[in-house]
């Protein structure tokens, strides 16, 4: 198993990627590879239409360490866990995901790489209007 962190300096606080990240309501609108539609709330579960079907994503607790880890469970009850965490940087904050090549091919592993670093591009656009 082969991981990827793959980083993007935002130019805001670390609270207010922080604060946007977690929120599952925003995840269409930065977040390509998990959340293609509305995000939907069901007794305090969230669910997303993913480019690969109906997915269930939940955040860790809510914390002052930044960290943004979240599972994606599909319809089949496979969970994918995401380490993710936002870190103070001199330049306003540095979000970082990391990507796991788990039974993929190394060019599909390459492709989820570059789409996710495309998300966070979109992230950061977003948040630094």
């Amino acid at each position: 198993m082969v991981s990827q962190h793959i980083s993007r300096i935002i130019g805001t606080s670390p609270q207010k990627v922080y604060d946007y990240v977690r929120n599952p309501f925003t995840l269409p609108l930065w977040a390509a590879g998990l959340a293609t539609s509305t995000v939907t709330e069901d007794n305090g579960r969230y669910f997303a239409q993913a480019p690969f079907g109906r997915v269930q994503v939940r955040f860790v607790q809510t914390n002052s360490s930044g960290v943004l880890d979240h599972g994606v469970i599909t319809e089949n009850g496979a969970t994918f866990y995401n380490p993710m965490r936002v870190i103070p940087h001199p330049q306003g904050s540095e979000i970082i995901f990391t990507v796991r090549q788990l039974e993929m091919s190394d060019e599909q592993f390459a492709a989820d790489c570059r789409a996710v670093a495309a998300d966070l591009e979109t992230l950061a656009q977003l948040l630094e209007r």
